[in-house]
């Protein structure tokens, strides 16, 4: 009877243990997932250490850089920052205006008063009932520009050689956008960026008030290839021709 009871017994506990309902228990799995778990929170720890650390490091070398003007690449000597947000050394951006203007050079947005070499002259102007081709429904403007002859100056190609002067028109719609362009030209008369001194693109002649740049409609009608209307984006164009000079 012993010696059954015993046998009995083992076969019971061997069945427990290998039971799948041990096997798969709550406590087992818990324990397993408990292990992932915190593996995974390690990994995703280091990960976003290594990450700090290399934002912090790709920071530094952003100041470093940002730390030098852009023009000399040496650490900045009175450090001047323009509207578009760019800086430079005073100097390095006395020499670039001196150069080719009032210009960033990184972005070329216009951050002074432009100012060209245009010959001393008038600007005038007068309204007219006659419609322009493309602009049915109102008159237009009729515009003269005369610059005299006269003696260069330092700031015109030859100084103290003649040149000679030049009576030139140009007309506009006269609607709202055209009189927006008829004042914007005006202020770039004042700023002398309408005519400077060189060869005519058209003679050949030397030592001539010229066109500096800003395109002119010089004839009523024609269309683009005469320098007339109808030419329905010619307004838009001569505005953004403006604008780079700060004409705006």
């Amino acid at each position: 009877m012993e010696n059954h009871a015993v046998r009995a017994l083992l076969r019971l506990y061997q069945k427990m243990m290998t039971s799948p309902t041990l096997l798969h228990s709550p406590n087992r799995t818990t324990r397993f997932s408990g292990s992932e778990e915190v593996s995974n929170k390690t990994v995703i720890k280091s990960h976003s250490t290594q990450n700090r650390e290399k934002s912090a490091g790709e920071g530094t070398t952003g100041d470093n850089k940002d730390d030098k003007c852009s023009m000399c690449l040496s650490n900045f000597t009175k450090k001047k920052q323009l509207k578009c947000k760019h800086e430079f050394c005073e100097q390095c951006l006395q020499n670039a205006v001196k150069h080719g203007g009032p210009f960033c050079p990184i972005c070329k947005n216009v951050f002074g008063v432009m100012k060209g070499n245009q010959p001393d002259g008038k600007m005038t102007w007068n309204k007219c009932p006659l419609s322009l081709p493309g602009f049915p429904g109102c008159g237009h403007i009729f515009i003269t520009y005369n610059i005299p002859s006269g003696k260069q100056t330092e700031n015109h190609p030859k100084p103290g050689q003649h040149y000679g002067g030049t009576v030139r028109h140009a007309y506009l719609p006269d609607n709202k956008e055209g009189n927006e362009v008829l004042l914007l030209l005006k202020k770039a008369f004042d700023q002398k960026l309408i005519f400077t001194v060189g060869a005519s693109r058209t003679t050949g002649a030397d030592n001539m008030v010229t066109w500096n740049d800003i395109h002119h409609k010089t004839s009523m009608s024609g269309g683009p290839e005469c320098y007339g209307y109808p030419d329905e984006n010619y307004l838009s164009r001569v505005k953004e021709e403006l604008k780079a000079k700060g004409i705006q």
